[in-house]
């Protein structure tokens, strides 16, 4: 076997044991998740408006976990993408190169820190501070979780961000201002449509770690499981959900079987967002090169 043949193989094996993995989640997920919808039924599952799985009998309408998950992601979307996209802007089109080389190492430093320091930090200090600011009975509420989130999305958002618009062919920016154009015309109307497919996976993917975050959430959100009628009361998201209640679940009984399902959904929506972000993607593409 020639080196080349046995590299390939390599790789080539650790490709299908990652979709090996990966289907063996699934399987599991889907198996004590659908078991579930044999005891409850589905419509009330998803718009039940009562998560009270202990109460006789269980109450499982996991509404209340949708919009929360729902609320506290977009809200880390408003903190985060306006803040990702202008980091990126600047680091790869304004800052200096001795600026650049500093600003970017610290923006993915933050990606590194763990999720449990930013959820303590959110409960110890931040907390406090909004239930002062804006004189609520708690400080862990869905805003709270919002603005924690945001920032740890934003590195994602804004490395990826930085790689996409860094990318844009120099040929570009030198036609725009030779045609007069100034450099922030360039920058608004060439560059970052140019680089908009890997702006939107930036933002998806930012997306992603804000709606699958579970220890930050969990320790910030303030695990109300009700209805949310504004960013200022607490709220529980599916993920938090899971984390908090799966270790007192009875294996196999109803209880454990509605959280797979959770995570069904979780799961669903998930790749929804990812086909979103493909589409777009290919969209912009096409738009780009057509």
């Amino acid at each position: 076997m020639t080196k080349e043949k046995f590299i390939k193989r390599f790789f080539l094996f650790f490709a299908l044991l990652s979709i090996f993995f990966l289907a063996g989640i699934l399987f599991v997920l889907f198996k004590e998740g659908i078991s579930a919808f044999g005891k409850i039924n589905l419509g009330g599952f998803l718009f039940g408006r009562s998560w009270y799985p202990t109460h006789t009998p269980g109450e499982f309408g996991i509404l209340p976990l949708i919009l929360g998950s729902l609320l506290v992601t977009v809200g880390a979307l408003v903190v985060a993408v306006p803040l990702g996209i202008g980091s990126a802007i600047y680091i790869s089109e304004v800052a200096k190169p001795g600026v650049r080389d500093v600003i970017k190492p610290l923006l993915e430093i933050l990606a590194g820190i763990p999720s449990v320091v930013y959820g303590f930090f959110g409960m110890v200090v931040f907390a406090p501070f909004i239930q002062r600011i804006f004189d609520i009975p708690t400080g862990l509420t869905a805003f709270t979780a919002s603005v924690i989130l945001g920032i740890m999305a934003l590195p994602t958002i804004a490395s990826i961000a930085e790689d996409a618009i860094s990318s844009v062919p120099k040929s570009y920016k030198e036609a725009s201002l030779s045609l007069g154009a100034t450099e922030w015309e360039t920058i608004a109307r060439v560059t970052v449509p140019s680089a908009m497919s890997g702006i939107s996976a930036a933002i998806i993917l930012g997306m992603g770690r804000a709606i699958g975050e579970t220890m930050t959430v969990l320790m910030v959100a303030g695990g109300a499981a009700v209805i949310p009628h504004t960013f200022f009361q607490p709220v529980r998201t599916m993920t938090a959900t899971i984390a908090a209640e799966m270790g007192e679940t009875m294996v196999g009984g109803i209880h454990y079987q509605s959280l797979f399902a959770i995570a069904i959904v979780l799961f669903l929506l998930t790749l929804t967002f990812n086909i979103i972000a493909d589409h777009i993607s290919h969209r912009y593409k096409k738009k780009m090169t057509g």
